[in-house]
């Protein structure tokens, strides 16, 4: 038996949602997601980012993703409560981008961060011998202050970082390496200033976007249907997804204590407010 519907992809809009910290998992997802957007030859994707960035890696391999979908289909980038750090980062793979003019964005910059227990560990007594095979493999060890050439060496990876993250904004954003350094001291700022600096296009909501990218492409904003492209849960999580014990704050605060344990010591591309 033929089924007798069969969706015609070519004319709707396909939507892709970015939230929370970027890392793996999310790479995974978006880069699933896109493949599905090629697979479906749909003609243009609607990119909804409501993220405070993640870490480097995880970040440009999106971006990378998004850039070559790009010479594809058209792409339209809506900035949500906060796209900031990475989340700028990944809204550089698409062709426009509009914000709510109160969006928190920005802070284009890079942190790693280390911990120091040295002076706690003395206080209860606890000390750690290390054996390593050169100077700096037990670099940022949580155990011991930074070292000179340490501090030197962990700098250059940042600085290295921080100068791809300015030349990839400008070259997406049509802007000098120096403009963009002008403001891309970690600084945040709003949708509205975003347009000022160059950073995004226009102003406006997520259904805005939708109908900007809809007019991109020729297609009837009003008739053309969003269809949004979600990882399929396994059936456990589906049923425990709707657990009230399981509820939006606790679930943020997991996912946070999650990225903070797997990104210990990885350079960051990340807005904390």
């Amino acid at each position: 038996m033929v089924w007798p519907f069969k969706p015609r992809f070519s004319k709707q809009i396909a939507r892709i949602e970015v939230t929370g910290a970027i890392a793996s998992a999310t790479r995974k997802r978006v880069l699933e997601a896109l493949k599905t957007v090629e697979e479906k030859k749909f003609p243009a994707l609607l990119l909804r980012i409501d993220s405070p960035g993640g870490t480097v890696g995880d970040s440009q391999e999106i971006y990378s993703a998004l850039k070559r979908i790009s010479e594809k289909i058209k792409i339209v980038a809506s900035f949500g409560n906060i796209s900031a750090s990475g989340g700028v980062y990944i809204g550089m793979g698409a062709q426009h981008i509009m914000a709510n003019p109160g969006t928190i964005t920005g802070s284009i910059g890079v942190i790693l961060r280390g911990n120091n227990l040295e002076r706690l560990l003395e206080k209860v007594g606890v000390s750690f011998k290390v054996i390593k095979s050169g100077p700096y493999k037990d670099i940022l060890a949580f155990d011991r202050e930074l070292t000179e050439p340490e501090q030197g060496i962990l700098q250059e990876l940042i600085d290295t970082s921080y100068q791809q993250f300015v030349n990839t904004v400008a070259q997406a954003r049509n802007l000098s390496p120096e403009t963009v350094k002008s403001f891309a001291d970690g600084r945040i700022f709003t949708g509205q200033q975003a347009v000022e600096l160059g950073v995004v296009d226009r102003l406006g909501t997520e259904e805005d976007a939708r109908r900007w990218v809809c007019e991109l492409v020729g297609l009837d904003a009003d008739k053309t249907p969003c269809f949004t492209i979600e990882e399929r849960k396994p059936l456990l999580n589906r049923v425990l997804s709707g657990n009230q014990l399981k509820n939006g704050l606790i679930s943020n605060g997991i996912d946070w204590l999650e990225f903070e344990v797997s990104t210990s010591g990885l350079p960051l591309w990340l807005y904390r407010p």
